[in-house]
């Protein structure tokens, strides 16, 4: 079973390098780095580290959808560029994925910072993954490849692209949730407050739930990019809480 890893990137040059390697060094069968015209030297780095680049438009929905078509696995993992593979992700994946009952999953985080509110942070991400079926972005998100296609990937808005995919995927087939870890870096966090992001990010997932639209929610939340707003243009209609 192939595990291909697709890791969209914006000016992450002081991550990308350890990002690659770690996915590589976990097992993945091939990386693929999908940089949105980034301004340092991301691509250069990525390359170095033994990733696959390509350049695709900015918005992380994109260039994971551009980053798919060239992957050649039976498994597609996506990883946020400030996220590392522990060492046994990959195989965690081969083994669960034996079983048909799964069509997607994610790992269990471990944010690099110390302090109990980083912990409470991650079993609640945990619990959510767990109860409701829908893993996040930053929890690695891994979707068989037929699956993927069938459902004709991420919805290419500028926010919450994430849980748009997930919400669809829970309504057609189970989900695990493996032990990982995937380690985060903090640096959300950081800037702006563990209960601060996390009030932020509640909303943001509430909003979306009553029916407002991701490209409207988007600017209220800031990239680690301030130069990047995606360069997505806002879409006439909103998509559905269950599917796309």
């Amino acid at each position: 079973m192939r595990v291909s890893v697709v890791i969209p990137a914006l000016n992450e040059a002081s991550m990308i390098a350890d990002c690659v390697k770690k996915a590589l060094r976990a097992g993945a069968d091939e990386v693929i780095v999908v940089d949105g015209a980034s301004s340092d030297a991301t691509r250069q780095l990525a390359e170095q580290a033994g990733a696959r680049v390509m350049t695709a438009a900015q918005g992380r929905a994109t260039q994971q959808n551009a980053g798919a078509t060239l992957a050649t696995g039976d498994i597609l993992l996506f990883v946020h560029a400030d996220c590392t593979l522990g060492r046994n992700c990959i195989s965690q994946i081969r083994q669960a994925m034996k079983s048909t009952e799964f069509g997607y999953g994610c790992f269990r985080q471990r944010i690099t910072a110390k302090g109990i509110k980083y912990r409470a942070l991650e079993l609640g991400n945990d619990l959510r993954a767990r109860i409701l079926r829908l893993p996040y972005g930053d929890q690695g998100i891994f979707i068989r490849r037929d699956l993927f296609d069938e459902i004709g990937g991420f919805a290419e808005f500028r926010l919450m692209e994430d849980a748009i995919i997930s919400n669809e995927l829970r309504q057609r087939t189970s989900a695990v949730i493996l032990q990982g870890p995937i380690r985060v870096d903090a640096r959300r966090w950081e800037r702006h407050g563990v209960v601060q992001q996390t009030i932020r990010n509640l909303l943001l997932s509430f909003a979306w739930r009553i029916g407002i639209h991701p490209d409207r929610l988007a600017k209220y939340y800031e990239t680690h990019c301030k130069t990047s707003d995606h360069h997505l243009p806002p879409t006439e209609t909103a998509p559905s809480n269950a599917s796309r």
